[in-house]
């Protein structure tokens, strides 16, 4: 599934002016009032929020309804003044009386509504004497009835005490008890912002015909767009390169739809088929896929009657999960006849890859024709830096060619894309059937090094160490350039293992490439350099500072490739460090994770982060620390890559949330000693420590 960061606030700009005016006139004594309507996901919490967070110099007080208490009278009223009853004391007698029966604070007859009115807005007056009070009120829809009408009584009758009440109701839902208050209605982002949000929160490529989709198809909902790329695999974002609908759906939603579906003439369920088939909405292409399979256009009209479908310039379903449905409800050989249609009319130049992909769903067996233009599609792909894309491509290639050695080969291929795209499942099956016959030594040679990388990457053992030693020493005498790039994977392993490993450590590492030969090159590569400086300050600090710098400007300067960048960005990173050079550390860590994001490398994001965060925390900057860490998270959970929190470790020291750190100490030096991580811990020290 793709990886999604934690989204900032995109859009919503009136929105926003309109609650800063208010906030700022209340601040000037008047009480102002707004009612945010819309659907669910629609962005009302998010407003919310900002309020509270605009709310500088304000008391703010929230009240959320709560569908299981809708039954229990005065439980809304209990959330909102429950922090205020210590001025319950100076309300005139009748309405203290009426509110302290209402919260259960006293005995007594059911109080008059009226009355319990008046006391909470006299409340409110009494606290937002000493500063304005915000009243943030959520899914008002659910209010039990007496808050409800309580809440609504207030809102009307707040004038001049320095009060804000902002509402939230979700709808279709009604809550009479606030119209004809000032509204604020919130529809779908506009398609601009939309695409901005979705763009900002996915870690890796997105292809425009799928972002205008999924635009569309969720109108603009910012929950919608939030959580639809998570049921997604990262090369279906890439352009629709894997299987429609991979993720999980909520049986009920999809049985509903099934539903719906097969109530439809049998024409037009072929018609949506192609649609579901199809990833980036291209209506031209589906009818004309529906032409050469004998359906005609009048077949689109009971979709549209349905409300499930409609293709006007594109194809566009009532909801993501109905394509979702659509697809899966279809049998294998309905699937391939769609695939094979599109394929057919598909352009082969200006659209080869797509073609390539709807060709190899389409195939019932080994096919090398079709295998081998998924094969160029890959280099095409990884010419771009689609990471997910290049692995999905090769991946298929490998179980659509017929000839073992050649399997063999291209699943070779497959699983170094697949370390880098962070599917280290797929890189190990694909390994296992390159290793499954007669190897030439160089492939010999990268199957152990990818074995290597694999241990590195998916999990930072110490055993890496020693695997990447030897994979390089072994690529010496075959691909000299491969064998130092290999030794400086080594030293990275090595820097985690730090003295823990007692067999392998940085000083092996060292005295290996000290000996190994320079390749006849010209100019040294940015790999030459950092393994120059690396095994320089293994020997001596003085003489690798000057080898040090040499290497950061090297990554930082136009001379390095995309492809350096993208895999050397983080050593650089940890070099900088090493000489105290805060500023090319933070532009390269930065530099790195942006790198790793745009190509979806999320074996490389993950080490980027590990980089980035902790250059974040020394820079001051925790609210963005905050979020590297979950973006962090979010990676691992992906790619199952199993490591230390260092990055939320030293986060929380410097937030000095103690018990928080105490407890990652304890945990992370557990885990460092099982690991064999020495650096887990020095970081736990160092927490200690500050």
């Amino acid at each position: 599934m793709a990886v999604i960061r934690g989204p900032g606030f995109v859009g919503r700009t009136s929105e926003r002016e309109l609650l800063d005016g208010l906030l700022a006139r209340v601040r000037g004594g008047d009480s102002e009032v707004v009612v945010i309507r819309g659907e669910a996901g629609i962005g009302k919490t998010a407003l919310l929020r900002y309020a509270a967070r605009q709310a500088s110099g304000y008391r703010v007080a929230e009240l959320t309804g709560v569908e299981a208490e809708m039954e229990l009278a005065f439980a809304g009223i209990h959330q909102l003044c429950g922090t205020m009853l210590d001025r319950l004391g100076g309300l005139p007698p009748p309405q203290r009386d009426a509110l302290s029966v209402a919260l259960g604070l006293a005995a007594g007859e059911v109080p008059d509504r009226f009355l319990v009115g008046l006391a909470v807005l006299s409340l409110l007056a009494t606290v937002a004497e000493e500063r304005p009070l915000l009243c943030l009120v959520e899914d008002a829809q659910w209010l039990d009835g007496a808050s409800s009408q309580v809440v609504g009584f207030v809102a009307r009758r707040v004038r001049a005490e320095s009060v804000a009440m902002v509402v939230a109701v979700r709808e279709p839902a009604a809550a009479p008890d606030f119209d004809g208050l000032p509204e604020l209605r919130l529809e779908g982002l506009p398609q601009d912002d939309a695409r901005s949000l979705l763009r900002g929160v996915v870690s890796g490529r997105l292809d425009s015909g799928v972002v205008d989709r999924i635009v569309g198809e969720t109108a603009g909902n910012p929950l919608a767009l939030l959580e639809l790329p998570g049921r997604m695999a990262a090369a279906e974002l890439a352009g629709g390169f894997e299987l429609p609908a991979t993720g999980e759906l909520p049986a009920q939603i999809e049985h509903h739809y099934i539903r719906r579906v097969r109530e439809l003439p049998e024409p037009t369920q072929r018609l949506m088929l192609l649609a579901a088939a199809e990833p980036v909405g291209d209506a031209p292409l589906v009818l004309r896929a529906g032409q050469r399979l004998g359906i005609e256009t009048g077949a689109l009209a009971p979709a549209e009657a349905a409300q499930l479908l409609h293709i006007g310039r594109s194809v566009r379903f009532r909801h993501p999960l109905v394509r979702s449905a659509v697809y899966r409800a279809a049998p294998p050989d309905s699937r391939q006849r769609a695939h094979e249609a599109l394929a057919e009319v598909s352009d082969p130049d200006s659209d080869a890859d797509r073609r390539a992909w709807h060709r190899a769903l389409a195939a019932t067996g080994p096919d090398e024709d079709v295998a081998a233009e998924l094969e160029r599609s890959a280099a095409r792909a990884q010419a771009r830096g689609g990471a997910a894309a290049t692995a999905a491509f090769l991946d298929r290639a490998a179980a659509l060619t017929p000839d073992p050695a050649r399997r063999r080969e291209r699943a070779l291929a497959g699983a170094g894309a697949s370390v880098q795209a962070g599917d280290f499942t797929a890189a190990r099956r694909l390994l296992a059937i390159a290793d499954a016959g007669p190897l030439g030594e160089f492939q010999r040679a990268q199957v152990d090094l990818l074995q290597a990388q694999l241990a590195f990457v998916s999990s930072r053992g110490t055993d890496a160490i020693a695997l990447l030693l030897a994979a390089a020493r072994r690529l010496e005498t075959l691909e000299l350039s491969i064998a130092r790039e290999t030794y400086v994977d080594a030293f990275s392993a090595a820097l985690f293992g730090a003295r823990l490993n007692g067999s392998v450590g940085i000083p092996e590492v060292a005295d290996a490439a000290r000996a190994a030969p320079r390749a006849p090159q010209i100019e040294p590569s940015s790999a030459d350099l950092l393994l120059d400086a690396l095994v320089a300050l293994a020997d001596d600090y003085e003489t690798a500072v000057p080898r040090c710098r040499e290497a950061i400007l090297r990554l930082s300067g136009e001379k390095a490739s995309a492809k350096e960048r993208l895999r050397w960005l983080w050593q650089g990173c940890v070099l900088a460090l090493e000489i105290w050079d805060d500023e090319h550390a933070l532009a390269l860590s930065r530099s790195g994770v942006q790198t790793a994001r745009e190509t979806g490398t999320l074996a490389e994001l993950a080490l980027a982060l590990s980089a980035h965060t902790p250059i974040l925390v020394f820079c001051g900057d925790l609210a963005t620390a905050a979020a590297t860490v979950s973006e962090t998270a979010s990676v691992e959970e992906t790619t199952g890559i199993r490591s230390a929190p260092y990055g939320a470790l030293i986060l929380s020291a410097w937030q000095g949330r103690e018990l928080d750190t105490t407890s990652l100490i304890e945990a992370t030096e557990r885990e460092a000693n099982a690991r064999g991580e020495g650096i887990g811990l020095a970081i736990s020290a160092y927490a200690r420590a500050v």
